[in-house]
C-alpha cells in the first residue's frame, strides 16, 4: 500500500500534561517495545514513573534514556510478575518513595509461536504465568492499594489474539483472552473504590523484540493484512495507553480499545 497512512506520522511533538501529577507504574518497562514506550508517553505528559522489568541491564539503561527525556531518572524495580513477592516489592517500591499510585500499565507478558500439537504443558503455563496471571497478580495488588489513595486507573495491554485465530499462538490467545476478561471483571469490582480498569488490544506493533519470539517471515505476512500497509509504532499503542490512563477517558472502564488497522 502507498498513501499518507503507510508511513507512520511523527512522533508527538511536547505535551499536553495529560498525566501531571501523577504517579504511573510500568511494568515490563525495558527495551524497545510497547513497555517502553508507554513509560516514555507518560513522561511527555508529566507524569513522574517508575518502570519495572526482569531484565536488569536493560531496566537500567531504559531508565538511563528515560532521564534523558524528561531531566529525571525513574525509579526501577526489578520484578518477575510470576513471583507473588516481587510484586509486592515492586509496589512497597513505589508507596515507599512516591506514597501513592496513580496508574498502573500492566504490560508484562510473554509470547512466542507453538502449535498445540507441539505444545508442552510447560510452554503452555509458562506463558499463562507471564501474560495472564502476572497481569493478575499487579491487578489484585493494585486493587488492594490505590482506594488509599482515593482511586487509580489501570490499563492493560491484551491483543487482537484475544477475539482472532492465528495458527501456533493459542497459548498466547488464551491468555489475552483472559486479560479482557479479568479486565472486564477487574473493573466492576475497583468501581466502588473510584478505580478503572481498561485495556488495550494492538494488533501489531513492531520492535526489534518481537522476531525474536516471531518468526520474520511471519511478521512480514500478518503486516499485508494491516490496512494501512504497515505496523503501528510502539508508541502509537501507548497514545491510546495515556487516553486510558487519563481524565479524559473518566467514564469508560471494563472496556478493551482495539488499536488496530486489520482488516475485518
Amino acid at each position: 500500500m502507498s498513501g499518507p497512512l503507510a508511513t507512520p506520522p511523527p512522533y508527538p511533538a511536547g505535551g499536553s500534561a495529560l498525566l501531571a501529577d501523577r504517579v504511573v507504574l510500568v511494568t515490563a518497562a525495558a527495551g524497545t517495545g510497547i513497555g517502553f514506550a508507554a513509560a516514555r508517553r507518560c513522561v511527555d505528559e508529566g507524569a513522574t514513573v517508575v518502570i519495572a522489568d526482569l531484565h536488569e541491564r536493560r531496566l537500567e539503561e531504559s531508565a538511563d534514556r528515560l532521564s534523558e527525556i524528561g531531566g529525571t531518572r525513574p525509579i526501577t524495580a526489578l520484578c518477575d510478575v510470576t513471583d507473588q513477592s516481587a510484586v509486592d516489592a515492586m509496589f512497597d517500591l513505589v508507596y515507599r518513595e512516591h506514597g501513592r499510585l496513580d496508574v498502573l500499565i500492566n504490560n508484562a507478558g510473554l509470547g512466542g509461536t507453538t502449535r498445540l500439537v507441539e505444545m508442552t504443558d510447560e510452554k503452555w503455563s509458562a506463558v499463562l504465568d507471564v501474560t495472564l496471571n502476572g497481569t493478575m497478580r499487579c491487578t489484585r495488588e493494585a486493587l488492594r492499594r490505590m482506594p488509599s489513595n482515593g482511586g487509580g486507573v489501570l490499563v492493560n495491554n491484551a491483543s487482537v489474539l484475544g477475539w482472532r485465530a492465528q495458527d501456533g499462538q493459542a497459548h498466547y490467545a488464551a491468555a489475552k483472552a483472559g486479560v479482557m476478561a479479568l479486565t472486564r471483571c477487574a473493573a466492576i469490582e475497583g468501581a466502588g473504590d473510584g478505580i478503572r480498569v481498561n485495556a488495550v488490544a494492538p494488533s501489531l506493533a513492531m520492535h526489534p523484540f518481537l522476531s525474536k519470539v516471531m518468526d520474520q517471515e511471519v511478521l512480514d505476512e500478518l503486516t499485508t493484512h494491516e490496512a494501512f500497509g504497515r505496523s503501528a509504532e510502539p508508541w502509537e499503542v501507548a497514545n491510546v495507553m495515556v487516553f486510558l490512563a487519563s481524565d479524559y477517558s473518566s467514564y469508560l472502564t471494563g472496556e478493551v480499545i482495539s488499536v488496530s488497522s486489520q482488516r475485518a
